[in-house]
Order: structure tokens, then C-alpha cells, then sequence
């Protein structure tokens, strides 16, 4: 009886350990669900979290796509159409860098424009007495005759001599093919002053002549003066007999005067009949060149003109 009560006894302690393990067990198993009961009430905040974080990103990527989108417009703007990233920013930094250099080079042209003042800066008396001065021929030449050092009246004189050659133009009936008669006129009278006295310049340096570019425009400006009376005139009274004796006269006293000049500023025989022989012969042939080339279809027109109305 013993045995079998020892025995009893052995086998209810592992039984009675498995029931405390089912309690243990059983214990542990509600504190699981306690634990998940809590941690499902996180996972539910955690979800409605991540939602809104899912909102605002698409809601952040909504708005670069739509910024993406005007940087590709502005880009296209810029003739920058298919650049992206990177490359495309460097390439905009340096058109617009170029752009920026363009516009402050214009910027100080414009503000250094008051280099070219004091070529204009003269009084009109002071044009005036230069005017008649071009006509005078001067007697001293054994030193250097002075020559003004200003750009208003020779452009002045030039802008008139345009607006004559312009008025014999229409008045013969003149008809450009290629071009206007503004820009012929402006042409022949500007080509003219700028040819001339550039090439009348390189010679003065060749002969070793004491004269600047800026007093080689002046003079010949001026002596343009001669050019615009004898045109002036004889386009509006037509007679070869006049316009030759204003051509002697008026022209030759235009170019005696500037062949003074330079040759109180020049050293040499040579030197002086070359520079010289030059600017009269360049001088007096453009004169006959601007009456001839239209004055004669004036003579023609003219007439015609008369013809027709001894018709009548």
C-alpha cells in the first residue's frame, strides 16, 4: 500500500507541475493577448499615420511635378528644350551670364557716349567763321597752319550735301535699280568724307605729315562747304558755263585752302606735290562727278519738256 501510495504520490507531482504549467501557461497566454489588445490600438494609429504621411508626400510630389513642369517651359523659353538636371542649370548660368556681360557692355557705351562730346562741343559762331575760313586760302606755310579739332560742322556740312544731292536726284528723274535714293545719297557723301580722308590720312603718314586722323575729317569736312554752294546752285540754275566758273572759283578756293594746310604740315618737295596733287585732284573731280552725274539727265528732262509743249 505504501508502494502504491508512493507511487501515487510520484505520479501526481509531475501531474500536479503540468497543471501548474497549464495555469503558468494560461497566465502568460492573457498577458499575449493584453499585449496585443494594446499594441493593435498602436498599429491602428500607426496606419492612419502613415496615410497622412503617404498624403503629403503626393501632396510634396504634386507640387515638384508642377514646378518641374514651369522650369521645362521657362527652359523652352530659353531654347534649353530637353536640358534637365545638372547640365541644364549650367547651361541657363551661362546664357544668362553671357547675357549679362552683353548688356553691360551696351549699358557702358551708352554711358560713355560723353567721350565723344567734346568733338561736338563748339559754338555756332565759331562754325561760322570756320566756314568762311574753308574759303580762304591761308599765306603763312612755313609753320603748321592750325586745324580744328571738332566733328559738328564737317558731319553738319556732309547731312546737307546729302540732302542737295537728294533734291538733284529727284529733280532728274533719277531711278535707283538696286537700293534707294536716301541710301545712294548718303553713301556717295559719307563714303566720300570717310574714304577720302582716311586715305588721304595714309598718305600724311607715308610722307611724314604732321596731321591727325580727327583734323583730316575736319578739314575735309569743311572743305565740303565749296561742294555744297556750287551744287546748290547749279542744280537749281542750269548752266554749264556757270557751274564752271563756280567750280574755278568756290572749289578751287576750297582746295587752295586745304592744300596750305597740309603743306605747312608736311617736309619734302616730294612729300607735298604727292599728298597735295592727291587731294586736289580727288577734291575737284568728286565736284565734277556729283554735277555731271545727274545734271545731265536734268538736260535731258528739261528738253523733253520743252519739246512737248512746242508740241502742244
Amino acid at each position: 500500500m505504501s508502494a502504491s501510495q508512493g507511487s501515487t504520490n510520484t505520479n501526481t507531482e509531475p501531474w500536479g507541475s503540468f497543471d501548474d504549467n497549464v495555469i503558468q501557461g494560461s497566465g502568460s497566454a492573457v498577458i499575449d493577448m493584453e499585449n496585443m489588445d494594446d499594441t493593435s490600438g498602436s498599429s491602428f494609429e500607426d496606419m492612419g499615420e502613415i496615410h497622412q504621411r503617404e498624403e503629403e508626400e503626393e501632396e510634396v510630389t504634386a507640387e515638384a511635378a508642377a514646378t518641374e513642369e514651369d522650369n521645362g517651359e521657362y527652359g523652352e523659353f530659353l531654347g534649353m528644350k530637353g536640358l534637365k538636371g545638372q547640365l541644364g542649370r549650367q547651361v541657363a548660368d551661362e546664357v544668362w551670364q553671357a547675357g549679362k556681360r552683353q548688356a553691360s557692355k551696351a549699358f557702358n557705351l551708352y554711358a560713355n557716349i560723353d567721350i565723344l562730346r567734346p568733338y561736338f562741343d563748339v559754338e555756332p559762331n565759331q562754325v561760322r567763321n570756320r566756314l568762311v575760313e574753308s574759303l580762304i586760302p591761308v599765306r603763312m606755310i612755313n609753320f603748321p597752319q592750325k586745324v580744328a579739332g571738332e566733328l559738328y560742322g564737317p558731319m553738319m556740312l556732309v547731312f546737307t550735301m546729302v540732302a542737295i544731292l537728294l533734291h538733284g536726284m529727284k529733280t532728274s528723274g533719277t531711278v535707283i535699280r538696286e537700293g534707294t535714293l536716301m541710301g545712294t545719297a548718303i553713301g556717295t557723301c559719307f563714303g566720300y568724307w570717310l574714304g577720302v580722308s582716311s586715305f588721304i590720312y595714309f598718305l600724311a603718314y607715308l610722307c611724314n605729315a604732321q596731321i591727325t586722323m580727327l583734323q583730316m575729317l575736319s578739314l575735309l569736312g569743311y572743305g565740303l562747304f565749296s561742294h555744297c554752294m556750287v551744287l546748290f546752285i547749279t542744280y537749281n540754275v542750269h548752266f554749264h558755263s556757270l557751274f564752271y566758273i563756280l567750280w574755278l572759283v568756290i572749289g578751287g578756293l576750297s582746295t587752295i585752302r586745304m592744300v596750305a594746310v597740309l603743306i605747312s604740315r608736311t617736309v619734302g618737295q616730294t612729300p607735298r606735290l604727292i599728298l597735295c596733287g592727291t587731294l586736289a585732284a580727288l577734291h575737284m573731280l568728286f565736284l565734277l562727278y556729283l554735277h555731271f552725274a545727274y545734271h545731265k539727265m536734268v538736260e535731258v528732262n528739261m528738253q523733253y519738256i520743252i519739246l512737248v509743249a512746242s508740241d502742244c
